[in-house]
């Protein structure tokens, strides 16, 4: 893996579409908004992909935990500004290694609900399990990754990035 930019993507969209399924995914949305306290829902580590999609939006190659993919997994997808926040992570080597070897060593590790919904109700968290900010937190190399919400993570990240700190 090269140390080409590495970004934060952090959804605060509604999920288009009909059906039951649409339904559900906007109302845990919505849950995870009002549990969280904050607008975003879901949290990626993207890189930009060098092709764009048919009508010219850049492509990414998006990996974290997602209870609707059932855990840890690596998607290409467009990331539409009125859906989603892109924060651009200081690139380094270090950084890139880091999140390869958590890849490597996580990649279709299941979804965990329980560490998930712990944010707001201290369960326990698993460590063989991940949910999005936890995963996302892990690669950007904060400690206690599980502590993390897809609405703490982009302030402390945020708060990292202004001070000049090395991530």
């Amino acid at each position: 893996m090269s140390t080409q930019p590495i970004y934060l993507a952090l959804y605060r969209g509604r999920r288009d579409g009909t059906g039951w399924r649409v339904w559900l995914a906007r109302a845990t949305d919505w849950l995870t908004r009002k549990i969280t306290r904050g607008q975003y829902s879901h949290c990626e580590i993207a890189m930009r992909l060098p092709e764009d999609t048919p009508d010219g939006a850049p492509l990414y190659e998006c990996r974290s935990a997602s209870i609707r993919d059932k855990g840890v997994r690596r998607k290409v997808m467009p990331l539409p500004p009125d859906k989603w926040d892109v924060i651009p992570l200081p690139a380094s080597q270090a950084m890139a290694e880091r999140l390869q070897s958590l890849w490597d060593n996580t990649r279709a590790a299941p979804y965990d609900f329980a560490g998930a919904i712990g944010l707001a109700i201290a369960c326990r968290h698993s460590s063989r399990r991940w949910f999005c900010s936890e995963w996302c937190a892990q690669a950007i190399g904060l400690p206690e990754s599980w502590r993390f919400s897809p609405n703490s993570l982009p302030a402390v990240v945020y708060a990292f990035i202004n001070r000049g700190c090395q991530l």
